[in-house]
């Protein structure tokens, strides 16, 4: 269980966590959140089946941990996990908000329920689209769920306002603006400009037949890394969950550990 929690991690999540329930007529005792959380972090590190997880190993069964992963998402304790682990990042001067990159990626929803659509790149199957925004350094800033054939640009403006405020340790608002947001093709619209000045960032945005593929793509390419690392946490590589909120609370729960691989990347 401390390798799947350890003690650092434990320590941000440990005061976010809403209380107990109180079970004026007795029950079984509760289960440790800790030992939910393992349970959670396992299924979403290797895809197996929540049945299947190891209660011998983790101390809790499936079932518990599925109903509080969605609980903590009703309370917003992913989300709340995300923000920490920004402000942390931000303390350490890590985050770099000179830049931004914009992109998603699209994933099979084969259960098909809210925020799923004809995938136009899957052969017309119903799929989940993934839209990230990431810091200079790869840092996922803000993450929102749509169907697969929602157009990208449609999306700019929600996937900004995605970002949480983070704390600078300066008088004023927390930010959550970068100076320049860098985006593919897919976003060469007047309306995607529109919204980024709006929010006082610069547009970087590729134009189509003017310039390369290769010209803007020397800052876009975090952004496809960092996708291709939530394509690495085994359960987001298909959406086995109908409910949304689920899948939402494994996706937000995955950029929260990136997160962390940050942190330890350069604040070693």
């Amino acid at each position: 269980m401390d390798a799947l929690v350890p003690d650092d991690l434990w320590a941000v999540v440990e005061p976010l966590r809403p209380p107990k329930p109180e079970k004026p007529k007795g029950g079984r005792p509760h289960v440790s959140d800790r030992a939910a959380l393992s349970g959670i972090i396992l299924v979403l590190r290797t895809g197996m089946q929540r049945t299947h997880l190891p209660r011998s190993e983790v101390g809790c069964s499936g079932k518990t941990s599925w109903r509080r992963l969605g609980a903590w998402q009703a309370a917003g304790v992913w989300a709340a996990l995300h923000r920490v682990m920004l402000e942390q990042l931000q303390d350490a001067d890590v985050l770099d908000w000179s830049r931004a990159a914009l992109d998603s990626a699209s994933l099979p929803a084969k259960k098909r329920g809210s925020a799923t659509g004809s995938n136009p790149t899957g052969r017309g199957k119903p799929g989940t689209k993934r839209h990230l925004v990431v810091d200079a350094n790869g840092t996922p800033l803000g993450l929102i769920l749509t169907g697969a054939n929602c157009h990208d640009s449609r999306m700019l403006a929600a996937t900004l306002d995605a970002v949480p405020g983070v704390r600078t340790g300066r008088r004023g608002r927390p930010r959550r603006r970068p100076d320049k947001l860098h985006a593919d093709k897919g976003y060469d619209h007047r309306r995607c400009r529109r919204e980024c000045r709006a929010r006082s960032i610069t547009p970087r945005i590729a134009r189509r037949g003017i310039e390369s593929r290769e010209h803007l793509g020397r800052y876009r390419w975090i952004v496809e890394r960092i996708l291709a690392w939530l394509a690495r946490f085994r359960r987001l590589t298909i959406r086995c969950q109908r409910r949304l909120n689920l899948h939402l609370a494994l996706t937000t729960l995955a950029c929260a550990l990136i997160c962390r691989t940050q942190a330890k990347r350069f604040c070693p």
